[in-house]
């Protein structure tokens, strides 16, 4: 039996007489950068999100940039974020000429510990992204007060999170902003590249949205230098249908990550991810912690199934960020996590007979490995 990491595929195949509709009537209408079936999706999402209204931009990466750039963050400035990351949430705060500042993380729950957000504080700190990792919104509630107490932003760094809560709040929906990336392999994944932020003061939303688009106030009056960030009308489409589909696709994660649970919990060997008491976590990532991680992806490749490392080297670690000065050993937790995190399969179409096909290898692996 095959188990794929990922299968984009068999999803594309359950939905491709509405995606076909959709993408034809794009075609028919022209309506090809921007237009109304974008401002079709924004208002679609912002309701998902439970927010009055949603910018649709060309990435996860931009929405993040821009959401910054929106809040007014510039060179000279620091931001406060976590080091295991995917890189763009770093790249962001560069390209405001900002500087990023890591804090360590919960080693249970891999989000931002806001036991330790406080010390990281500056007179150059401005803002701090909290980073909802595989699914599962960061602690916000002391996050957001620690910000408050300090007058900082929050950018909520929701790129993997569509569709999770925290105490009942949609993600994105806390912070001064939230951004989202649809990346084909997210849990609302577009047909190609596209992104989204969600802003609550007026002044921003405006600001982010002539930056998206040259810094056009209107066409041709352009009010400050912005970027072409605009999504594409064909993604726009897509992710309206897919959106229809978003909320019993979260479900079928979360009951595959139930099925894993339940057969791993109670093995040596494995740590399995925790859902934590305020968190409804969507599970975009299904990752488990193992010693030994080479060898036991290696082994489970074998027997066809197929397995993801997120994040293997955190982002202090890189040579991109050497500037910073940070060492091995400036933030433990992360480096450990990267060591040992291992992402399962996990997508909604995958069937019960595949998670027990995978816990059967896994079971059999650590048995050897004894």
């Amino acid at each position: 039996m095959k188990v794929p990491f990922i299968d984009l595929k068999t999803q594309h195949e359950s939905i491709k007489d509405e995606i076909a509709v959709a993408i034809e009537q794009v075609i028919n209408s022209c309506a090809f950068a921007g237009g109304p079936f974008v401002e079709q999706f924004e208002k679609k999402f912002a309701e998902f999100c439970r927010s009055e209204n949603a910018i649709a931009v060309g990435s996860g990466t931009e929405a993040l940039w821009l959401a910054l750039l929106g809040l007014g963050i510039a060179p000279g400035d620091e931001v406060i974020t976590v080091p295991n990351t995917f890189m763009a949430t770093a790249e962001a705060i560069s390209f405001c000429g900002a500087r990023p500042i890591f804090v360590d993380i919960d080693r249970e729950t891999y989000n931002l510990d806001p036991v330790l957000l406080e010390k990281a504080i500056t007179p150059r700190t401005k803002a701090i992204i909290p980073v909802h990792l595989f699914g599962q919104m960061a602690d916000m509630d002391p996050i957001m007060e620690i910000a408050k107490g300090h007058k900082l932003f929050v950018v909520e760094d929701a790129c993997q999170a569509h569709g999770a809560e925290y105490k009942g709040k949609a993600a994105g929906s806390i912070g001064d902003a939230g951004c989202f990336s649809f990346y084909p392999g997210k849990n609302l994944g577009a047909y190609g590249e596209a992104g989204a932020v969600i802003a609550y003061n007026t002044g921003t939303d405006r600001d982010i949205r002539m930056l998206r688009d040259h810094g056009q106030s209107r066409k041709y009056h352009h009010a400050m230098i912005g970027w072409n960030a605009r999504m594409d009308g064909l993604q726009g489409s897509v992710l309206s249908v897919k959106l229809r589909h978003l909320r019993n696709w979260n479900k079928s994660r979360r009951n595959n990550a139930q099925l894993y649970n339940e057969q791993l919990s109670n093995i040596d060997g494995i740590i399995v991810p925790k859902e934590a008491d305020y968190a409804s976590h969507v599970y975009h990532i299904y990752a488990v912690r193992v010693h030994e991680r080479d060898a036991f992806i290696s082994n489970l490749a074998k027997k066809d199934i197929y397995c993801g490392i997120h994040y293997p080297v955190p982002i202090h670690l890189t040579k991109a960020y050497k500037f910073c000065g940070y060492e091995i050993g400036s933030f433990p937790v992360s480096e450990k996590m990267a060591k040992e995190l291992v992402s399962l399969p996990m997508f909604p179409e995958l069937k019960p007979v595949q998670v027990d096909y995978v816990v059967k290898n896994i079971k059999q692996i650590l048995k050897t490995s004894d």
